[in-house]
């Protein structure tokens, strides 16, 4: 006979173990069980193990709401981000709860049962089945077998290495070599001063300027803080303080983009020089896109010093010692060339959603909250915030996502799915995908 357990959450990453701690502590009568595909806690802070890795947004805002971020680094490496991932589940008893090697590769919802049944590959190649009253999805937005890196012509025939960051090889050397970060986003801008600091040069390559500001790696306020007052009341004080300021900056990029632009440009000016404002100005305005973040100017220290730099061009083709570029001619030479061009999405890990015989196609479905499709019943899904910390919206969801099956058990309902309001009609446009 399959289990059954009254909710099943896919994915040990920071959303499935932060899901599971409130689980815990709003239902303790519930039973559940984690699914992870890998054979570790983490999600991200565990696959990732390239050079310089960390958090792009403050790790008091990152940081779960009901635990407290240990510390006063606001900037935090990989592995300390792992470490408070790991601690968390030990410390509200979610470890035993993971089963490792376990992947969701189809959930079918059967409406005469009122469960979902899971079809899971294991890791060493069994299959095994699994029935949940409420499946909670926490499997990130890409996919962690392989990140995206384009189709550059020539490739083959490069002479050096090429890496991705999603896949850093252990043992790889870049000590006194020439390497081409090709990228502008949060990965680059981590890799390049962490490499610069052994390689022989490190070139930033970026196709468009991204805009960078720099803050302190850790917070002055939160260290005088934990010295004066309880763990917990510190921990609150600074993440209010820090949503209050993160949500005030942004306010006023939005409001008044340009004096902002002028703002950060300005920094820029002052720690490199007139020449490479440039290398930092965006077509668009602040936080049109994703901002960068960097801890103590340490990107602007490896520039200064020599040591990378920054160039903004298009690539023409891969040769044999490094790379040309489109608009200039210029040749880059490189021994290493890592991709840090982005990550392939992938929704709800890749599994198959089925609901009485029907497949699901999400992209086709609205999402209520952000958090469930429409008739899609009993599922709630993880999506965190893109211009805040990703944990902001991993708690709200999961408060809710709580106090919906509390509800659930109170009024002895067995089933919730959100429907479209009727006669209503859905106003597609060209950029919206629809079967």
């Amino acid at each position: 006979m399959d289990e059954r357990f009254d909710v099943v959450i896919v994915g040990a990453g920071v959303s499935g173990v932060g899901s599971a701690c409130q689980l815990g502590r709003a239902l303790p009568e519930a039973s559940y069980v984690l699914l992870e595909g890998r054979e570790a806690i983490g999600g991200t802070w565990d696959l990732f193990r390239y050079p310089g890795i960390r958090s792009d947004s403050d790790m008091y805002t990152f940081g779960y709401s009901f635990e407290p971020w240990p510390g006063d680094k606001s900037l935090a490496d990989g592995a300390s981000i792992r470490e408070y991932v790991q601690a968390t589940a030990r410390k509200y008893g979610v470890d035993p709860k993971i089963r490792f090697g376990h992947r969701l590769v189809r959930a079918s919802w059967s409406s005469v049962e009122g469960c979902w049944t899971l079809e899971v590959a294991r890791s060493d190649g069994s299959t095994t089945r699994i029935r949940a009253n409420f499946l909670w999805m926490c499997t990130g937005y890409y996919r962690y077998e392989a990140g995206y890196t384009p189709q550059f012509a020539g490739i083959e025939g490069f002479g050096g290495q090429v890496v991705h960051p999603q896949r850093w090889p252990e043992a790889l050397d870049y000590r006194g070599k020439e390497v081409v970060v090709i990228g502008s986003g949060a990965t680059a801008m981590t890799l390049v001063p962490a490499m610069a600091k052994q390689a022989g040069h490190v070139t930033m390559l970026q196709r468009s300027p991204t805009y960078v500001m720099s803050l302190p790696a850790r917070d002055k306020v939160a260290a005088a803080l934990r010295r004066a007052l309880p763990a917990r009341l510190a921990y609150r004080l600074v993440r209010a303080k820090n949503l209050a300021l993160g949500s005030a900056f942004f306010q006023v990029c939005r409001r008044r983009p340009e004096q902002v632009r002028r703002w950060l440009l300005g920094q820029v000016r002052s720690k490199l020089g007139e020449e490479m404002v440039a290398a930092f100005s965006p077509r668009y305005k602040p936080w049109d896109e994703r901002m960068c973040f960097v801890p103590d100017d340490d990107l602007f220290v490896a520039i200064r010093e020599g040591k990378a730099s920054v160039v903004t061009d298009t690539i023409e083709r891969f040769e044999k010692d490094g790379i040309r570029l489109h608009g200039s001619g210029r040749a880059l030479k490189a021994d290493i060339v890592v991709t840090a061009t982005g990550l392939e999405l992938l929704f709800l890990g890749g599994a198959a959603l089925v609901v009485d015989g029907a497949a699901v196609e999400p992209a086709s479905r609205m999402a209520y909250r952000g958090m469930m499709l429409n008739d899609v019943p009993n599922m709630a899904f993880m999506v965190g915030y893109t211009n805040a910390s990703w944990t902001l919206r991993v708690d709200l969801v999961a408060e809710y996502v709580c106090r919906l099956l509390r509800h659930m058990k109170a009024t002895g309902a067995h089933e919730v799915r959100p429907r479209l309001r009727e006669p209503a009609p859905i106003q597609w446009t060209p950029s919206m995908s629809r079967k």
